[in-house]
């Protein structure tokens, strides 16, 4: 997921082993190139980092470190968490990394990051956005910097929409006001397409209702599906999904729903990430037909604030065994900061939030990334511990909840079963 979400939004040109020549503060005692100059190497993911913006970071920074090299490597996301643990076990890491902002915390209780806490007023960690903030954290100690950040939208038909007279709803009653009227209009139509196992979705309706997906429990953690936050949650997700066909067993990856669903027609709206929204739109141009999508903030209960969503995105952290540590950490303090981030957000177009409100990027009227960007002052994340990375593992423990639930099990009983599951796996 985390790939492609990158790769559709529109983020210009790749990272291709850049290097840019850069400074010496003269008291680093770094790696040396075969020329003497020092170096410092950062791994960024595959279509992260738009190469006029790491240019320009680079070049700031080298005009500050005159001497040093800039080595940027570009990293596939297959098998990168295998990598990056036997990096970092290494006496010669990368000195500045990308990571998924779920996997940090797991990076962090290994040792593997160094630890920024004594380095946030360098890093500008108060101008952050909290919600991000949360992920770089672990055990109130700083381990990286939040980078960039994703959030869900529902994209629709405008012109099933006009047809049956609906305007983008503002709560969860005009939500399902509209899906009646939708299938009032058309009865062979989709008002919404939503797979049962769609759970990054209800971890949004479970924290409107102020639960979560685990919580602490002294020094242990426990599953939050048991609970009865978590079973209203459901409830409106069982309601969301009798407007659809779509399987209940399955995500939205199987069939993949902005390729394989929604270009055959008869969805009127569903649930998606930016590149997903970009492929169902090349999806149907190849196929001959028109793409005339609007887009809308997932809704609250209240018009005043849109419903919780999960932030997928990705921090930048320094190796705790990298040679380079102050250089990592002022070349970490430019990519981080205002000036670097805001234009980060106008090099992606909006697409991905920035790591501060300061630098958003203004998106066009209309636009995904103007939903996403009112969608996101409302992001969270999973749980901030090692374990979580555990739970998400097949079967994910979320996902058989769910199709229990839809196919008629006790909310109550089907949530106790599956935090078991996630006591099991997250405390291990």
């Amino acid at each position: 997921m985390k790939r492609k979400l990158i790769a559709a939004v529109g983020v210009a040109g790749m990272v291709i082993g850049l290097a840019a020549c850069g400074g010496n503060d003269g008291d680093d005692k770094g790696k040396t190139d075969a020329g003497g100059a020092k170096e410092i190497t950062v791994w960024v993911m595959d279509g992260s980092a738009p190469k006029a913006w790491i240019d320009a970071v680079n070049a700031e920074f080298s005009a500050k470190h005159p001497g040093v090299t800039v080595k940027v490597e570009e990293q596939q996301w297959k098998g990168i968490q295998e990598k990056v643990t036997t990096a970092l076990s290494e006496n010669t890491p990368p000195d500045v990394l990308e990571l998924g902002n779920t996997q940090s915390a797991g990076y962090a209780v290994t040792g593997g990051l160094a630890d920024l806490t004594k380095d946030k007023a360098k890093l500008g960690s108060d101008a952050w956005q909290k919600s991000m903030l949360a992920s770089a954290e672990y055990d109130g100690k700083l381990y990286s910097a939040p980078w960039y950040a994703a959030n869900r939208v529902v994209v629709y038909d405008k012109k099933a929409f006009a047809k049956a007279g609906v305007t983008p709803p503002t709560t969860r009653d005009e939500w399902i006001a509209g899906l009646d009227k939708l299938k009032a209009a058309d009865p062979a139509s989709q008002p919404i397409y939503l797979p049962g196992q769609s759970w990054y979705v209800l971890a949004g309706f479970i924290w409107d209702e102020g639960g979560d997906l685990a919580v602490k429990d002294g020094a242990k953690w426990k599953g939050g599906l048991g609970t009865p936050q978590a079973a209203s949650a459901m409830e409106f997700y069982k309601k969301l999904q009798a407007y659809s066909t779509a399987p209940k067993d399955k995500d939205e990856a199987t069939p993949q729903q902005s390729t394989d669903v929604v270009p055959k027609g008869g969805v009127a709206s569903w649930i998606g990430l930016g590149w997903e929204a970009g492929g169902a739109e090349k999806a149907l141009k190849d196929a001959g037909k028109e793409a005339d999508f609007g887009y809308f903030p997932i809704p609250g209960k209240t018009a005043d604030k849109p419903g919780t969503v999960f932030l997928g995105g990705s921090n930048l952290a320094v190796a705790e065994r990298s040679k380079n540590k102050e250089l990592a950490k002022e070349w970490l303090a430019l990519a981080a900061g205002k000036d670097q981030m805001t234009k980060y957000a106008a090099e992606t177009k909006g697409a991905l939030l920035p790591n501060q409100a300061a630098a958003n990027f203004t998106p066009a009227a209309g636009s995904f990334a103007e939903a996403m960007g009112k969608g996101g002052v409302n992001g969270r994340i999973t749980p901030v511990t090692p374990g979580w990375a555990n739970v998400e593992t097949e079967p994910n423990p979320l996902k058989e909840f769910m199709t229990k639930v839809l196919k008629g099990e006790d909310a109550a009983k089907a949530g106790a079963d599956a935090d078991k599951e996630i006591a099991s796996r997250i405390n291990k």
